[in-house]
């Protein structure tokens, strides 16, 4: 074991030897994570549309969302020699190299903090998560001259991807998009600009027939994952899963991975304090509410406030807040990143949203960019609803404790004292801050909304928030000012009914990734697909209209 990166605690009369060789014969008589899915239903779907006489009509895009591409390491350094075509990200190789190589693991998954771009390795894009809606294409006449799968390396912010991967096809029938997560309408400005895709304002009007935005995360996920390298998934382990994980990928080391990952930051909190409310209301609190959904950062107790390291005082913060002191206790190099590739505020002047046309750091949030003028094309917003999702974090003061910003070299201590260090913060710059995690401790099942091992849990998908997932759909687009062609949107909302005995949540599920080989969501794409779309109609199973009208859209 001595050439892996890896410290397993030394126990007597315990044989480590041949760990890895079990591991690799156990491995290698698994399926892959995806075949899981098989559970009877394979191809059902798209015979039922072929019963119905229906046949492939529009060529098919499907764009994966963040971690949902495969990543298959063909770096020919000596250093990483011995991850050639091995899948890093996706599948049963990536838990053994993890478990076995971590620490060349993690250098060749991180970016380079400073460019964006691969750190230490080059990789080639595959899917792993797309089974189930590929089988149902292909009953229906659909094969790789129709079908496209444009799987991309969602480590990088969009802007570096273009730069280094600038996928480029020429379709002469109008396409069909279906995107999913993350994947959702960064392309539609980006193929319109000059500086970019080139194709010209009326393109997405000549090319697309339908755009699908599967669980969308059309405004926000999670930002805890910044600042802690911590999520809802992480925290809500059992006892002993917690401690497998903390053993072999250290919350430090996520936090680190996580912040390489520019193309995550895409998913930060946009709109602020208008779309998510304040400390006392926000559009989703419930009448009961006895805690706002607008505080998205909260400490269990919040008398007495604390001191930062720059000597502000920190209490329970709203969406503005707290995105201000998570980018406070962030690298330098993280905080460049954000500020040259996202904007995440809310636009209301129409010239100030057409000359956003242009600026390709407003691309990825909706509320400070145009749809297309195309007026023939359609959208249908698809997500799943009824899951308990991550809606905010309660995450304790941990006194005493400092951490150094990595990329900053030549720190001065000028108030040294028996608890630490203090540093005047200077801009783009993180003082020796206090860490900060969020409190897995703490439960508390009456509160409404409820806190579950530290994670304020609200409505959604599971992953990604109501309000994220439909708010711009029902309501946001609807104005002219970030719809001016008046493209129709269609709002389907799937509710959550998974079947526990069946891995991926069966026919019914709508689980923000499972929610892919859901029968409806299938049963969407096709009908789009054999041009039989406009049979879709909005089907409405939350609050979310109510919720989205309190937003001060105007």
């Amino acid at each position: 074991m001595d050439e892996y990166a890896i410290n397993i605690p030394q126990l007597p009369d315990f044989d480590f030897s041949r760990v890895e060789v079990e591991w690799k014969r156990l491995r290698n008589s698994i399926p892959e994570v995806w075949k899981f899915n098989n559970d009877g239903r394979e191809f059902q779907v798209g015979e039922s549309i072929k019963a119905r006489g229906l046949s492939a009509k529009h060529p098919v895009i499907l764009i994966p969302g963040v971690v949902s591409t495969g990543l298959e390491s063909w770096s020919t350094s000596p250093d990483y020699r011995a991850f050639f075509r091995e899948k890093l990200w996706g599948g049963f190789n990536m838990v053994s190299q993890v478990t076995f190589n971590r620490e060349k693991w993690i250098s060749a998954m991180m970016l380079d903090p400073v460019t964006g771009i691969d750190a230490a390795s080059s990789f080639i894009q595959g899917y792993w998560i797309w089974s189930k809606i590929v089988e149902n294409l292909a009953v229906v006449n659909y094969d790789t001259n129709n079908l496209y799968l444009a799987a991309y390396d969602w480590r990088l912010s969009y802007y570096n991807l273009e730069e280094r991967d600038v996928p480029r096809r020429r379709q002469r029938k109008k396409v069909v998009i279906a995107a999913h997560s993350m994947g959702s309408t960064y392309f539609l400005k980006w193929v319109e600009s000059p500086q970019h895709g080139g194709g010209g304002p009326d393109w997405v009007e000549n090319h697309i027939d339908t755009y699908v935005s599967i669980a969308g995360t059309h405004l926000a996920k999670a930002m805890a994952a910044f600042l802690s390298g911590e999520m809802k998934d992480t925290v809500q382990m059992n006892p002993a899963g917690a401690y497998v994980l903390e053993r072999f990928f250290s919350r430090d080391e996520r936090k680190r991975l996580f912040r390489s990952w520019a193309g995550s930051a895409s998913m930060w909190i946009k709109g602020g304090d208008t779309i998510w409310g304040n400390a006392t209301h926000a559009p989703d609190d419930s009448c009961d509410a006895t805690h706002s959904h607008g505080e998205l950062i909260a400490f269990r107790n919040v008398e007495p406030v604390f001191a930062d390291s720059n000597g502000d005082k920190a209490g329970n913060m709203t969406s503005e807040e707290a995105g201000s002191w998570i980018l406070q206790h962030t690298p330098s190099t993280f905080q460049k990143m954000i500020a040259t590739n996202y904007s995440f505020g809310m636009e209301r002047d129409e010239g100030v949203l057409k000359q956003n046309d242009l600026d390709h750091r407003k691309w990825s949030n909706p509320l400070e960019v145009r749809l297309p003028y195309a007026p023939s094309m359609k959208i249908i917003c698809a997500y799943g609803h009824g899951k308990e999702t991550e809606a905010g974090s309660s995450i304790p003061y941990a006194g005493g404790d400092y951490e150094h910003d990595e990329d900053t070299p030549n720190k001065v201590c000028t108030n040294p004292s028996t608890d630490g260090c203090a540093t005047p913060r200077v801009a783009l710059d993180i003082p020796l801050a206090r860490k900060s995690w969020i409190d897995a401790e703490y439960t508390n099942e009456t509160n409404v909304p409820k806190i579950r091992n530290g994670v304020k849990m609200g409505e959604g998908d599971g992953t990604v928030s109501l309000l994220s997932l439909g708010a711009m759909c029902v309501e946001g687009w609807k104005r002219p000012r970030w719809n001016p062609a008046g493209i129709k949107i269609t709002t389907v909302e799937l509710p959550h009914r998974p079947v526990p005995s069946i891995p991926r949540g069966g026919a019914n599920t709508s689980d923000h990734v499972d929610i892919l080989g859901s029968t409806r969501m299938n049963e969407i794409i096709l009908e789009v697909a054999t041009g039989v779309g406009h049979e879709i109609r909005d089907n409405i199973v939350s609050n979310i209209r109510e919720y989205s009208k309190k937003i001060q859209w105007d």
